[in-house]
């Protein structure tokens, strides 16, 4: 859920990279979406609150470089539902969804937000996919669907780097390790490069030796 050292950090940075105009614009928009907050759950059509239009502003307002974060806080003000912010993505721009996908760690505490993170790794747009393979993946997509994310991003280019808490995840999956030889033969056979990056994505998925004992594993990880 929402990690409030890191929303505190967020906004820290934010007040100090932004000009006058902007710093006013976000303090407005985070106590509109903070008094929205506070109501219930609008159900069905009606007017869009003030805030989800600040939302969509955003970017203009404070800046492109700006914007994901100021989105975040937004959400975050807001305590925006997973029916909120399956509505805000679906009918948002690939930056606002990237905003979206970002967020999710500190909003979903559950699973109940994997359906916008299964659309981002549909999707061949690299920022949503970077997005996607953050650290609500990595807590809640299961096994199978993970794998395949490790394979979507190096399908399209993605550095694994962008994918939370893939040592852990990918330590001793046989699994995973078998998709990224088969992965890397078609490459081969193709005449074409093997991704750097599927080397070490292949080398975290060796178990350690036996005469080390190994910490319990969890149920998503013994699962193959």
């Amino acid at each position: 859920m929402t990690d409030t050292s890191e929303i505190a950090a967020l906004r820290t940075q934010l007040e100090n990279d932004l000009g006058g105009a902007a710093r006013a614009w976000l303090d407005q928009a985070t106590a509109e979406a903070a008094a929205h907050g506070q109501r219930p759950e609008r159900e069905g059509p009606g007017p869009t609150p003030t805030w989800e239009l600040r939302f969509a502003e955003a970017g203009r307002r404070c800046g492109p470089p700006h914007a994901d974060a100021a989105r975040i806080l937004l959400l975050q003000a807001a305590h925006a539902t997973p029916v909120t912010l399956a509505r805000l993505y679906a009918q948002g721009t690939a930056a606002e969804r990237r905003a979206i996908l970002r967020a999710l760690p500190h909003l979903v505490p559950g699973p109940d937000a994997l359906p916008l993170v299964e659309d981002a790794l549909r999707t061949n747009d690299t920022s949503l996919v970077a997005a996607a393979v953050g650290p609500y993946a990595a807590a809640h997509l299961p096994p199978h669907d993970w794998r395949h994310a490790v394979l979507k991003c190096l399908f399209t280019g993605v550095p694994l780097d962008a994918v939370a808490d893939l040592p852990r995840r990918a330590h001793g999956d046989a699994e995973l390790a078998r998709m990224l030889g088969d992965y890397a033969t078609e490459r081969s056979a193709a005449g074409r490069p093997v991704p750097g990056d599927l080397h070490r994505a292949m080398e975290l998925t060796v178990l350690e030796s036996p005469s080390a004992p190994a910490g319990p594993l969890t149920g998503e990880e013994q699962e193959s």
